[in-house]
């Protein structure tokens, strides 16, 4: 497999999780953000894109091909400690980019070798004309130089995205593997665009007083109930179109905007009570939940305390079947909903079932 072109603050740094994949990249909070320069790959010297293309398309190979020992190699010694759960998620990314063709799909230089100290800091990368800005915010970076490269698994079934974080390692004079992330591209077979779409038309045929044709119609159940599946809907499209979530693009940020604009929207439903005949349902969140690589939505509720199975999956089910019962239009818009049980304090996961099988 080879990689085409397509057209940190050491011990202290945090780990981010991106479902379904670990998000290694080691960054932490701290309290104001330093601008420091990036340049895009258009921008870069022949030599330098040249070089990181070749360090990204060894390490893509390497991910595809579970070479652990290839990834180990090329780890940063700040990161080293943390080599077990970079495996972890190495070990995860496989079916996401498997059957694919590594391709690179951008690429950008960050230079914070100014900074007298570790210090969020704020990259602005912008093309040459100046018209297109992304950009990226690192948090507790120490002084150095970084590369960021995005790439896709073209033609994998499951659309594998992946990031890598390079730190240039000055006593070994080369570049090293300081993070990576592997997201999915598709979901249920759809891609980042495809979600953006649906959630937008569903987000128009929610609004009063929208003209819909009657293919719109039919597939809207009702206005709160496309509210909530638009909000979900924009929520995929995120997670699809970057495997990372220190980027930001003026497409993202439209994006943001349009999911925002939502009124009565998932967002500020919560506590959510649910009446079902003689008993109360409290709901304390739903999100979307793409750990079994489908459109699933995670649904967690306050348990009643019953600790036998057959007695848990019984009152899981009742939980999920009475939201859909006020959300029905989840149903058509999502593969099906997980079920995670709260009680004192302690979350547990105890189900996740297609939506043809919730009553």
């Amino acid at each position: 497999m080879r990689l085409c072109y397509k057209g940190w603050a050491w011990k202290n740094w945090a780990k981010v999780l991106a479902t379904p994949v670990a998000l290694l990249v080691l960054l932490a909070a701290t309290a104001h953000l330093s601008a420091a320069t990036c340049t895009t790959q258009a921008e870069l010297l022949p030599q330098d894109r040249d070089a990181l293309a070749a360090v990204a398309g060894r390490l893509a190979e390497a991910v595809a091909e579970g070479n652990s020992s290839a990834l180990k190699a090329a780890l940063l010694p700040a990161v080293a400690p943390d080599w077990e759960e970079i495996h972890q998620a190495v070990d995860s990314a496989a079916p996401l980019v498997k059957g694919g063709r590594m391709q690179l799909r951008s690429l950008y230089l960050l230079d914070a070798s100014s900074l007298a100290a570790p210090a969020d800091t704020q990259f602005f990368c912008s093309n040459s004309s100046g018209t297109l800005t992304v950009s990226l915010t690192m948090k507790a970076l120490p002084p150095g130089r970084y590369a960021v490269v995005l790439a896709d698994a073209a033609g994998a079934p499951l659309g594998g995205q992946l990031a890598f974080i390079l730190a240039w390692d000055g006593a070994a004079s080369t570049w090293k593997l300081g993070g990576l992330t592997v997201r999915p591209g598709l979901l249920d077979g759809h891609d980042g665009l495809w979600w953006w779409t649906r959630a937008r038309e569903l987000a128009r045929a929610s609004q009063p007083g929208s003209e819909q044709s009657e293919t719109d119609a039919a597939r809207t159940n009702s206005a709160k109930t496309d509210y909530w599946s638009a909000w979900f809907g924009y929520e995929a499209a995120r997670l699809l179109l970057l495997p990372v979530d220190f980027l930001s693009s003026p497409n993202l940020e439209r994006l943001d905007a349009e999911q925002t604009a939502i009124k009565n929207s998932p967002r500020d439903a919560f506590p959510l009570v649910l009446p079902d005949g003689p008993r109360t349902w409290k709901i304390d969140a739903v999100r979307l939940d793409p750990t079994l690589l489908h459109a699933d939505l995670g649904v967690v509720y306050e348990s009643t305390g019953v600790t036998d199975p057959a007695a848990q999956r019984t009152e899981a089910v009742a939980v999920l079947s009475a939201l859909l019962k006020t959300q029905p239009g989840l149903r058509e818009n999502f593969h099906g909903l997980w079920a995670y049980a709260v009680k004192d304090g302690k979350r547990s996961p105890v189900i996740e079932l297609p939506m043809a099988q919730i009553p």
